[in-house]
């Protein structure tokens, strides 16, 4: 397979980040941004406040609505995020930004060493670009066992998957069972268009990963992640030498979506 990036080129600057706010879509975004946080606080009432629900940061513009959404609003629920090791230096620097702007510090999962060590040494450093085989074997080393850890005693977690993103995640219900880690999944932006996270973020100035004004409309780890162009579908920039059909890492998966 190959790890060239596409030759086409983004435009000079990027609309989608900074969409005009009509009266309509403010109304739809403050409707939208209501029910997702009455949709949080409903879960922490049933399933305990007491850092029993946690929520898995990317650090996306999606991400970073709901991040805005749980500590502007002081709901108890955990933030934590994975660090794979080779995330870009913007997100470094969000991370940062996003301690520093909420006066909190968010709670950082790793790679097992030796579990990176054993993978480099036996396959390449850049192994990922060779087969969906051993790109999935890297995300399960980098993401799914820390993500294992992290999610480790909880009753749920919560992401910014959002139906529009991937063929993978057509009919993402709002909330799920996770069976393959054996809790319930709480995907509050289900139903929000791109458009609306972005004016959600304009409107609360919240702070984003700066490599989206760039074409990056997802963001995971730095050699699987590229610009798009204009008209491309907004995951064409990840792990873009697989099918659409296999670009999902294996931490959301569900039945049937293998």
């Amino acid at each position: 397979m190959s790890s060239t990036v596409s030759t086409l080129r983004p435009a000079t600057a990027n609309p989608a980040t900074r969409p005009a706010l009509t009266d309509a879509l403010i109304d739809a975004v403050r409707a939208k941004a209501e029910a997702a946080r009455a949709l949080l606080s409903a879960a922490t009432a049933e399933l305990g406040n007491q850092g029993e629900i946690t929520f898995a940061n990317s650090f996306g513009a999606e991400d970073m609505v709901l991040t805005d959404l749980i500590l502007a609003n002081r709901l108890p629920i955990e933030i934590f995020s994975l660090d794979t090791g080779r995330l870009p230096a913007e997100t470094y620097t969000l991370i940062g930004e996003v301690e520093k702007r909420y006066a909190t510090r968010l709670k950082i999962y790793f790679p097992e060493s030796g579990a990176v060590e054993d993978f480099v040494r036996g396959n390449g450093i850049n192994a990922f670009y060779d087969s969906v085989e051993l790109c999935k074997a890297c995300c399960q080393v980098r993401k799914i066992a820390p993500l294992k850890r992290a999610l480790t005693g909880k009753k749920a977690w919560v992401t910014g998957l959002r139906a529009a993103q991937s063929v993978t995640r057509t009919g993402l219900p709002l909330r799920e069972l996770d069976a393959g880690n054996g809790l319930d999944k709480f995907n509050p932006l289900s139903d929000w268009s791109e458009t609306e996270v972005w004016a959600y973020i304009r409107l609360h100035d919240v702070p984003y990963n700066a490599l989206h004004d760039q074409f990056y409309p997802s963001i995971g780890c730095a050699p699987c992640t590229r610009a798009i162009a204009l008209g491309e579908d907004v995951r064409a920039g990840r792990w873009w030498w697989e099918n659409p059909e296999t670009k999902e890492c294996g931490l959301h998966v569900s039945e049937g979506k293998a």
